[in-house]
């Protein structure tokens, strides 16, 4: 049967209104202007080392539940156009099944959509929690001043030493050592430590945390073990390559 004229001059608006509404949030850049030439280069990948814990790799999301530890994770696989998987934050935060204490390095590679008609919070808003309890945030922060709840801060405690940012859409990395709390007779002797590098930059060295949660991460017992925590902020922001390396083992 054969639609009127109106219904389909109807349905082609209500498409195109549809595609403006839902660009492509990893498209090209186009004239976008970067400081540096390498600001538009994915970091290279770092391969896990062989005693690491493999927490991502890009086959599935096995090693993730729900923040309430059981339900599967609800993320989207999305694929690359270089070849291989990322994972897509959507309905809601994602822990690793396993906890961790002690002293232990975390790798993740993590790019953010580009949003130009967003602001502060609202571009590329997601997070890298450790034990559950302490972020780095992860977030469009091309080219600011960084401040406490900028890209590679540890959110509310200190802002990243200088901005290392790469370009929104475009691969990045942390290596982030993390030295849990240390406690004595129910006393907390030490705070939670991080030195952090972002795409190899060191921005956080041994940076004190002296809070047993930041904000909206998961308020627990801070002298016990705890998961690698990813933010689900309401943003398209997708990880790859994860692992992670028990130093006191």
């Amino acid at each position: 049967m054969r639609r009127p004229l109106g219904l389909l001059v109807a349905a082609l608006v209500t498409t195109t209104l549809l595609a403006a509404d839902t660009p492509d949030s990893y498209g090209p850049l186009g004239d976008f202007k970067v400081a540096r030439p390498q600001d538009k280069e994915d970091v290279i990948s770092t391969l896990a080392p062989a005693k690491a814990l493999v927490l991502f790799d890009g086959k599935n999301l096995d090693q993730w539940v729900k923040r309430d530890g059981k339900s599967p994770a609800p993320w989207k696989l999305v694929e690359l156009k270089g070849g291989g998987k990322a994972m897509e934050a959507r309905q809601g935060d994602i822990i690793t099944r396993e906890k961790f204490a002690g002293h232990f390095k975390l790798h993740v590679e993590f790019r953010v959509p580009y949003k130009p008609g967003d602001k502060g919070q609202g571009r590329g808003n997601s997070g890298v929690y450790l034990q559950g309890r302490y972020e780095v945030q992860v977030l469009d922060s091309y080219g600011l001043k960084s401040q406490k709840n900028d890209c590679g801060a540890i959110y509310g405690v200190a802002a990243p030493l200088v901005n290392a940012c790469k370009a929104p859409t475009v691969w990045q990395s942390y290596d982030i050592e993390f030295w849990a709390p240390t406690f004595a007779n129910g006393k907390k002797v030490t705070p939670a430590m991080m030195t952090v590098l972002h795409n190899g930059v060191k921005i956080h060295d041994k940076a004190k945390i002296n809070v047993d949660v930041t904000t909206s991460g998961i308020a627990s017992d801070p002298s016990t073990p705890g998961p690698i925590l990813l933010q689900d902020h309401g943003n398209p922001v997708q990880y790859r390559n994860i692992w992670l390396l028990q130093m006191d083992k």
